[in-house]
């Protein structure tokens, strides 16, 4: 009789990471049970402030359980304070809707196009500056990007195509084999550029097809993260991330500073460690984008200044990120 060797026994397909999106924690009162504080489900805002929880359940394992300041849990649970109505916090925060070129097609920035290629986030983070956003108007993925693509190819200004959302990984493989093949044949854009969030929070996201997608594309590729504190990171993620790079991405990260989270300079400096040890160079320190339902999260310039003073003692000047805000109107982000 033949048997299976240790090995094989224990070996098993990785996990779809379709079913463990479907998967995802949904329900505020779930996930305090699941960290051990049902007591705070008393404190949930109703109807969860009018903006869904969804967490994949590998992120919570991430979390300290029995931790009602856990920084990860922070990021993600509905809070009462989202209910408050504050001034000069709005629903666009940062003028998507006037830098609106085609149906889910922005043009803010001289060189670059961004297209919210879907509404979809594997995580929805309580800070989101597009939690508003009418995505259900704005899908650049629609008709096969057609619109998106028509702009492009009349802009030979336009070098770099920037694909964010929502979260462009939340579509399919083929999908995205759609847009490459659209932008064969448009030779000024040589860039491509995607925002994602799943690498962090959902690694098996980066899986064979995906990759072999990115790897075959015949354009300069940057793949910015999204992770806020060292936490966030695990052997999965760690494992995402170089095969990221060696599809031929260069990985880059920005972060949101957000007070009770990573306002401290011991966490920014960890962020920036972990980042580096995973192979990835901190990019961008966002101050928070100023739309309605996140004025609690907000940090005050003084302090955000203070703080990256405090990093660039302590860091290399390449592991100190670029402190700036994103005000309606710039041509560009704008340095603190």
């Amino acid at each position: 009789m033949i048997t299976a060797s240790p090995s094989a026994r224990l070996s098993s397909p990785a996990p779809d990471w379709r079913q463990l999106w479907r998967e995802a924690v949904t329900d505020p009162a779930e996930l305090l049970a699941l960290l051990g504080l049902h007591e705070l489900a008393a404190q949930l805002p109703p109807n969860d402030a009018g903006f869904a929880l969804r967490v994949p359940r590998g992120f919570v394992t991430r979390m300290r359980h029995g931790d009602a300041r856990d920084p990860l849990l922070l990021q993600v649970l509905p809070q009462l304070a989202e209910l408050a109505e504050v001034d000069g916090f709005s629903m666009d925060a940062v003028g998507d809707l006037a830098a609106r070129e085609s149906r889910g097609l922005l043009h803010k920035y001289e060189g670059r196009a961004l297209l919210i290629a879907s509404g979809s986030c594997a995580v929805n983070c309580r800070y989101c500056f597009r939690r508003h956003f009418p995505y259900g108007e704005e899908m650049a993925a629609a008709g096969q990007w057609r619109q998106a693509l028509a702009h492009l190819r009349s802009d030979p200004g336009i070098t770099e195509l920037i694909l964010s959302g929502g979260d462009p990984l939340s579509l399919a493989t083929s999908k995205l084999e759609e847009l490459a093949g659209g932008l064969a044949d448009i030779p000024h854009v040589n860039r491509l550029r995607i925002h994602t969030r799943l690498p962090v929070v959902l690694p098996e996201r980066i899986d064979d097809a995906f990759l072999a997608w990115l790897a075959a594309i015949p354009l300069q590729k940057v793949v910015v993260l999204h992770a806020n504190h060292a936490n966030e990171f695990d052997a999965a993620v760690d494992a995402a991330c170089a095969r990221l790079r060696e599809a031929g991405a260069t990985l880059l990260n920005q972060a949101v500073l957000l007070k009770g989270i990573n306002d401290h300079e011991d966490a920014l400096v960890d962020l920036s460690e972990r980042l580096f040890a995973a192979g990835v160079l901190p990019y961008y320190l966002h101050q928070l984008d100023r739309v309605q339902g996140a004025a609690h999260f907000e940090v005050d310039d003084g302090r955000a200044l203070a703080l990256v003073e405090a990093m660039r003692a302590r860091l290399p000047g390449y592991l100190v990120p670029r402190l700036v805000r994103e005000v309606a109107g710039d041509r560009s982000k704008r340095p603190l």
